[in-house]
């Protein structure tokens, strides 16, 4: 913040602590986009990379696929292409780690601004952007407006995920389910509320990635407790467990896991059957998976939660 003259109503680490305290979920969009107004250069996205990566190897992952929004920052004059050489320029900093990266389209911007966004992506894949996603907000932004964006990312061999059951109910689940043709989707927290919806994604085997601590920060569940990560654990469902925007809600992927044994009474072992369903939801090929899952469930370090 300091870099760009900070911001005379958060005069203090206190103040600033206390900014990333969320009312609702419009709330956490709205200081998401505080928040990028301190994003303004490109060196600023290889620096935040390079720290992302060594957080995460810090904590021992060994691979992960990253959600990075490139049309928030396009408003501020920044080209997704070069964007994405940043990132990668500072994700390459860091040894121990192998990271992938997911352009987020952004639905708030529509599709037609979406669709220029993939182009441009599609133009800079070789710098490891394996898939596209969709994120904003849910609630005003239906995922069927985005249906021949969907269709074009398939069609250029990205895979896909979108945000749906989050800040709206079971139908955005079934518009990116159906409209979209997902092969993930993120969040999906509120199919409980619709049983047809829960079995198709059981049987289906379309993976979710959950993300409990986001969802009780921006009010979408209303305590980690109530959220549905055990009964979709139980049904054998195709789930990972992910932090989100980890800086935005002070967590990490070791707070998550923890949580998991705290309020829903996770084992060792079923700790790490569901690290066996995140790597099989992963975009890796099905060697890649069974080699990293080699290395992780081989390694006794995960057995200390």
């Amino acid at each position: 913040m300091g870099k760009y003259g900070g911001d005379p109503d958060v005069p203090s680490l206190e103040a600033l602590e206390e900014r990333f305290e969320y009312r609702d979920f419009p709330h956490f969009i709205e200081t998401w986009h505080w928040k990028n107004r301190f994003l303004l250069e490109y060196e600023d996205f290889a620096f935040i990379a390079e720290h992302v990566a060594a957080d995460l190897a810090a904590q021992n992952v060994r691979y992960a696929e990253v959600f990075f929004s490139p049309p928030d920052f396009e408003r501020y004059g920044l080209e997704a292409q070069r964007l994405v050489a940043e990132i990668r320029r500072g994700l390459d900093r860091v040894e121990g780690i192998r990271i992938g990266l997911v352009a987020d389209l952004v639905r708030d911007t529509g599709p037609r601004h979406a669709m220029r966004t993939l182009e441009r992506i599609a133009e800079v894949r070789d710098y490891g952007v394996i898939g596209v996603g969709l994120g904003g907000s849910e609630h005003d932004f239906p995922a069927e407006a985005f249906a021949d964006v969907f269709a074009a990312a398939r069609g250029l061999g990205f895979c896909t995920s979108a945000h749906a059951g989050e800040a709206a109910g079971p139908e955005s689940v079934w518009a990116a389910v159906r409209d979209l043709e997902v092969d993930r989707v993120g969040h999906a927290a509120r199919a409980t509320e619709d049983m047809e919806l829960l079995e198709h994604l059981d049987s289906s085997g379309i993976p979710l990635e959950l993300c409990p601590i986001s969802n009780v920060k921006t009010g979408a569940i209303s305590s980690l407790e109530a959220h549905p990560v055990r009964a979709y654990f139980d049904r054998g469902m195709a789930i990972s467990v992910n932090t989100d925007d980890p800086k935005m809600f002070g967590n990490s992927l070791v707070d998550e896991y923890e949580a998991l044994v705290r309020h829903h009474g996770f084992t060792a072992d079923e700790i790490g059957e569901l690290m066996t369903r995140t790597i099989r939801s992963t975009w890796l090929d099905p060697a890649e998976q069974a080699e990293l899952e080699r290395s992780v469930l081989g390694s006794d370090a995960w057995t200390a939660l």
